[in-house]
């Protein structure tokens, strides 16, 4: 296991949207950051060489793959970031579509934090943050799949929360609105107008915003925020 004086965070999904947000505000913070990626390597490189944090390869839907690769670190925090969307309606959705996306999304962090939480209470010091989403908390036409891995990645860390608070660690979720992301980017211009205006800031969010809520439930300052899932939608959805 690599250990480092400095406290380290693995961030799945690391290098590119909001994960590469997230990397770069945790290593401003003074973590020793690891940018997890799945198969993206030209985006990897370019990613690590501009912000000079290490990218790391590996599949979060792969079991045996995260426990290889992460039984080689020493993790504090972990965030949980890596999705995918293969949006359909569920009378036309194959099942792969729903395989893929739960698995991608949902069982990655059974995975991860599988291979990381051990450690963390034998330290008796951690951090989680899982990166749901508002459609995980409101639902949305066509994505059956996608919002019942949000949804799933809720209970997940409400329950985590509770096993490993006694430890020092908490466990924590963030839902995302919609985010200006190369995802966005490439969403057709009509129907991102109409999603802007359901939203009552009139605009989308930043990644930059979601970085800086996990970089404080990153912090010592958030010791005592344990089980919550903070929304960061515009007023779009209150829950």
């Amino acid at each position: 296991m690599i250990m480092s004086d400095k406290r380290t965070a693995l961030v799945t999904g690391g290098t590119r949207g909001i994960g590469s947000a997230i990397s770069v505000a945790l290593k401003q913070d003074g973590y020793d950051v690891i940018a997890n990626y799945a198969g993206n390597k030209r985006a990897a490189d370019i990613f690590e060489k501009e912000t000079g944090i290490k990218t790391l390869k590996f599949d979060v839907s792969d079991f045996d793959a995260v426990q290889k690769a992460c039984s080689k670190l020493d993790i504090d925090v972990l965030v949980n970031n890596a999705g995918i969307t293969r949006d359909k309606m569920l009378h036309k959705m194959e099942l792969d579509d729903w395989r893929s996306v739960m698995s991608v999304n949902l069982d990655s962090c059974f995975n991860t934090c599988r291979a990381i939480v051990p450690n963390m209470r034998v330290k008796s010091w951690g951090r989680i943050i899982n990166i749901s989403s508002i459609n995980g908390q409101k639902g949305q036409m066509g994505q059956t799949n996608y919002a019942a891995s949000k949804s799933g990645i809720i209970g997940l860390t409400k329950s985590l929360a509770l096993e490993n608070a006694i430890k020092k660690i908490t466990v924590n979720a963030v839902c995302p609105g919609y985010i200006e992301t190369e995802m966005t980017d490439a969403m057709d211009a009509g129907v991102l107008d109409h999603i802007v205006k359901q939203i009552p800031k009139g605009r989308m969010g930043k990644a930059g915003e979601i970085a800086a809520i996990v970089s404080f439930l990153a912090s010592e300052k958030a010791a005592f925020i344990n089980g919550a899932t903070i929304t960061a939608n515009g007023g779009q959805y209150m829950a």
